[in-house]
């Protein structure tokens, strides 16, 4: 641990982000709490671990109740989604970012859900579908609203009833005494926030325009909270059945399992181990995770009954996302023997 800390401390003397928190441990309870510069229940920007900690365990619940299928096409759900390059879709390649869709729009972001769902859809596709696999924010702001429509309620609303059930206290939009207490960023310089500080504010350009809540980030929660969150999913993966729903071995097995898409470490809304990953060198072929472009990251590694959450705020005048990768991967391997 001590060996973790110091990687840290040399990381906030470098500018690489000024405040971090921690929480590791096991499906048990945690090893490690730790937090520099902030206190250790500071809430932080969680960025886009909202894809598989909020969309991605939505998603799960509509798969599992048999409201959405992911072989399902993108356009029985979306009318402006169609064309013969991209007719054949499916809710999978969108979890897997195998769509075809880009990353972010060229223009702007859109002021509205209509306008959002109209620029996506029509977006050229840079690839075939399924033959690689793109980060997509697009493909999972898609997914908010699929999740929306399905689940017949918010997106926000269908997680945190999930929240409320593992324990984790997890949220978008929060209320004032807690955006007061969260850790700061800064808006970058294309957002119309240009320069300000942000606090308790999503510092995504396009959930900010989606009021807070959407699929690809907006999601706020302290180390322990996504600390809380992880171990429901660790002991699910490691085949405990007394989880809450959805978290069945079953369905995390389904949503953690590696996409069979060419060269692509994705699986259904997570991430899976790759020695050259920001999970370092040293976790087992079944760790799975994801991290935040804000500074965050979230690592579980069944085999080892091991998770490690890392949190840190980048992107308040802090370092490139190379020297943030840089960062995360000393950590985890200085914490493969915890």
């Amino acid at each position: 641990m001590s060996e973790a800390r110091d990687v840290l401390l040399r990381a906030v003397e470098a500018g690489v982000f000024r405040a971090a928190s921690v929480d590791a441990g096991r499906s048990d309870g945690p090893l490690w709490q730790d937090a520099i510069n902030v206190p250790i229940d500071t809430p932080f920007d969680l960025a886009s671990l909202t894809k598989p900690i909020a969309t991605g365990s939505v998603l799960m619940q509509l798969v599992g109740d048999g409201r959405v299928a992911l072989d399902e096409r993108v356009g029985q759900n979306f009318k402006e989604w169609s064309g013969a390059d991209r007719d054949r879709v499916t809710v999978r390649d969108l979890l897997e970012h195998a769509s075809g869709l880009p990353a972010r729009l060229i223009d702007a972001p859109p002021a509205t859900r209509r306008e959002f769902e109209h620029d996506i859809c029509s977006s050229p596709l840079e690839y075939e579908p399924r033959t690689r696999s793109v980060y997509s924010d697009l493909g999972f702001i898609l997914l908010g609203f699929l999740a929306t429509d399905r689940g017949a309620a918010s997106l926000d609303t269908q997680f945190r009833a999930i929240a409320d059930r593992t324990g984790a206290a997890l949220q978008f939009t929060p209320p004032p005494a807690v955006r007061a207490a969260t850790a700061p960023t800064t808006a970058m310089p294309g957002d119309l926030r240009r320069g300000q500080t942000l606090r308790g504010v999503v510092h995504d350009s396009y959930a900010a325009a989606l009021g807070g809540v959407a699929g690809h980030a907006g999601l706020f929660g302290s180390a322990s909270a996504v600390g809380t969150f992880a171990r429901v999913v660790l002991r699910a993966a490691r085949g405990d059945a007394g989880g809450p729903y959805p978290f069945t071995p079953d369905l995390v097995r389904m949503f953690v399992t590696k996409s069979r898409v060419p060269q692509s470490s994705r699986a259904l809304a997570w991430d899976t181990m790759l020695p050259s990953s920001s999970c370092g060198t040293r976790m087992s072929a079944s760790a799975f995770g994801h991290v935040g472009y804000t500074g965050t990251s979230l690592w579980i590694d069944p085999e080892r009954d091991r998770y490690f959450v890392l949190l840190t705020n980048r992107a308040y005048g802090g370092g490139s996302l190379d020297e943030m990768r840089d960062v995360r991967r000393a950590f985890h391997d200085a914490l493969a023997n915890l």
